[in-house]
């Protein structure tokens, strides 16, 4: 079975010399500079992963990165971009922090989206695990970051998300709606509705059919345009460490992106297969999933270490690790580290097919994720990268299913 690629970029303004390169580069991430010409390779990248015959391009969403680490806080505006300069391959994002949204803006946005791209767009959502900024652009719901822990922080923000997550669906498939949930009303106040509205008599004549009641008060909704798709975009959830987000997915026919090493990765499409069918949806094991992998395709091991040292070691350490239950010795070897996490694979083209290919011969994923820290890593040898997974590894596992395979339908609002 041939595999849905899709090339995920951590835009990173690139510094040398790790931490203390950036410290004196202080605050990197406001050098407008320096993103300018990140912002332009965008989407010369995003051309070449067409031309290479993956099937998707994929933005994130994260806010207040004054190190450089993670300079993404406008994701429907860069698919937008995206989809300006190409023509073929799906665009989308791995995603929207919905609990630091309004969901209903969210989905018009994502349907605008997907009429620009005339279907080609997937929506991604995530929980939020950056208190730094999910606590202060989540205020208005209360939304707090989240680590997965179970704890209740971890409890408050998956009602949050999963209410967010509700209502983005209904905006998008339902003629109109109301809804009273414990974060968000509509209409607003839900009980009295809203009898300010001026043209109510338009709205009862022309309008969707229930709006309006028999007194001429607003009780629902009608959220414009629906997307492209019917009924929707096809919802990617991110997912690190929690199994109930894997059975939530698995209930609703979402595809997981899944930021777990290779035996958790299995262990969770394995509960994704079991919860499916409970809900009357079996699916082969593999399908929806999405699992996320940092690689580096050199011509020697040796060269394989020296890319994680001046691509990744400096964000592994200084901030991916920050966030791992168990901490990084101070002094510790960041290279073994990164390795160790089991999130990194390649070496030579022999050694990252045979770790791709030990992965897939457990679980052949429908999807495969990779992410880059891009422009840590320059452009020209992310996209020589890029080639080599496309015509070399990927072979060994199916191959490059291409842009034009649709993903299986979804059954949350079937």
């Amino acid at each position: 079975m041939s595999v849905k690629a899709i090339v995920q970029l951590y835009p990173v303004i690139p510094a040398e010399g790790g931490a203390a390169g950036r410290a004196a580069r202080r605050p990197l991430g406001r050098d407008r500079d320096e993103f300018q010409k990140v912002m332009r390779d965008w989407a010369r990248i995003a051309k070449a992963a067409e031309d290479l015959g993956y099937w998707g391009i994929a933005g994130i969403e994260h806010h207040f990165h004054s190190e450089g680490y993670e300079v993404a806080p406008s994701p429907g505006v860069v698919n937008a971009w995206l989809a300006a300069h190409t023509s073929r391959i799906n665009v989308g994002t791995n995603g929207y922090v919905l609990g630091t949204h309004d969901a209903i803006r969210v989905a018009e946005e994502c349907a605008m989206l997907d009429h620009m791209l005339e279907g080609r767009f997937w929506a991604g959502v995530s929980r939020g695990y950056q208190s730094r900024w999910t606590d202060v652009l989540g205020q208005h719901l209360g939304t707090p970051a989240t680590l997965s822990d179970g704890g209740s922080a971890d409890k408050e923000n998956r009602v949050i998300f999963e209410e967010q997550v509700e209502l983005m669906l209904k905006a998008w498939t339902e003629d109109s709606f109301d809804f009273n949930g414990a974060k968000y009303q509509v209409p607003f106040p839900y009980d009295a509705g809203i009898t300010t509205y001026p043209a109510t008599d338009t709205a009862s004549l022309m309008g969707a059919v229930d709006e309006v009641d028999e007194n001429g008060v607003i009780r629902k909704i009608s959220v414009t345009p629906p997307p492209y798709q019917r009924p929707h975009p096809p919802v990617f959830v991110a997912s690190s460490s929690s199994e109930e987000s894997i059975r939530y997915c698995a209930r609703n026919g979402f595809v997981v992106t899944s930021f777990s090493p290779a035996a958790k990765t299995e262990e969770f499409a394995k509960i994704y297969v079991d919860e499916a069918a409970k809900v009357g949806h079996p699916v082969p094991l593999g399908a929806n999933q999405a699992p996320v992998r940092w690689p580096h395709v050199t011509e020697s091991a040796a060269a394989y270490d020296q890319a994680l040292r001046d691509y990744d070691a400096d964000m592994f350490e200084n901030f991916y690790a920050k966030f791992f239950k168990k901490k990084m010795p101070v002094n510790g070897d960041v290279v073994q580290a990164i390795k160790d996490s089991g999130l990194f694979l390649g070496g030579t083209v022999d050694q990252a097919k045979a770790q791709f290919a030990a992965e897939w011969e457990q679980v052949p994923y429908e999807y495969s994720v990779l992410i880059w820290h891009w422009a840590q890593q320059p452009t020209d040898d992310l996209i020589r990268e890029m080639e080599l997974m496309a015509t070399k590894v990927y072979p060994e596992i199916g191959g490059l299913s291409g842009p034009q395979e649709r993903p299986r339908a979804q059954w949350a609002t079937t």
